[in-house]
């Protein structure tokens, strides 16, 4: 969190932080929380504590994930709320074979499912035959789908809009950076921004309704749009991070050699 340390700091720096990365005055979030803006000002100076419910309140209208939720409780001197459990865990079986079966239903179109830093989880079989001749090195557990992506070694190589492609995986995750301050995400960030690929606009895809991702392979070019699913109302922070990518063909040749 910059030279905010989670672990150590106390609740008010905590709130402070959060509430200026997300642009709000106090003004704003104390109308939103319902509370007076003195009292936030007391919160975060450390002159008020807050209580349990109200770190959960101003949390919520911070947009703070779960994980970093915990940490808010854990700073105020209160137990972490939400859980942590493995997909393998028995009490996650439902999201796990839910995910299983979103990705074997979008055969023989490719889906993956990913964590909070784009390590894979899982994915369907059309996925392991576009990243099959990717050095070796990147398909070693976890396999980062973003350094897969963008490595030079990687499906770079293959990718025709790399330029286009790479701008739009970086904004997304810079997004992803702007909501959770996760160093390990920032450190992965700076090492993608070092890999070549250029950057801008590709004037063939100008006429697209989406950002293609767009592959030259052995079965010929094949272009793709891409939407990102999420459990919508998750209280376990694993399943909170959890995301599936679906890609779809973007015209009829793709789909008709993802048929064949």
């Amino acid at each position: 969190m910059n030279t905010l340390t989670a672990a150590a700091a106390p609740i008010g720096p905590l709130i402070k932080h959060w509430r200026e990365r997300r642009r709000m005055s106090q003004l704003y979030l104390a109308g939103e929380a319902e509370i007076s803006s003195r009292h936030l000002s007391f919160i975060e100076t450390g002159r008020a504590a807050p209580s349990r419910a109200m770190v959960l309140r101003l949390a919520e209208y911070l947009d703070v994930p779960l994980r970093e939720r915990n940490q808010l409780l854990t700073a105020a001197g209160f137990a972490p709320v939400f859980r942590e459990r493995s997909l393998d865990d028995q009490s996650m079986q439902p999201a796990r074979a839910a995910v299983e079966q979103v990705l074997k239903g979008q055969e023989p179109y490719p889906a993956l499912a990913i964590d909070r830093h784009w390590n894979l989880v899982s994915a369907n079989g059309a996925v392991a035959a576009l990243i099959a001749d990717a050095d070796p090195s990147l398909l070693e557990p976890p396999v980062n789908v973003l350094r897969l992506s963008l490595h030079p070694l990687g499906l770079a190589r293959k990718i025709i809009n790399l330029g286009q492609w790479r701008g739009h995986l970086l904004e997304r995750l810079e997004r992803q950076i702007s909501l959770t301050a996760d160093p390990q995400l920032i450190a992965l960030r700076d090492e993608l921004k070092r890999y070549p690929g250029g950057s801008g606009r590709d004037d063939a895809v100008e006429t697209s309704i989406a950002i293609p991702f767009v592959l030259s392979t052995a079965a010929g070019q094949l272009s793709f749009i891409s939407t990102t699913l999420m459990f919508g109302t998750p209280i376990d922070i694993t399943l909170s991070e959890l995301a599936i990518e679906l890609f779809f063909p973007a015209d009829e040749t793709t789909a008709a050699a993802l048929r064949r």
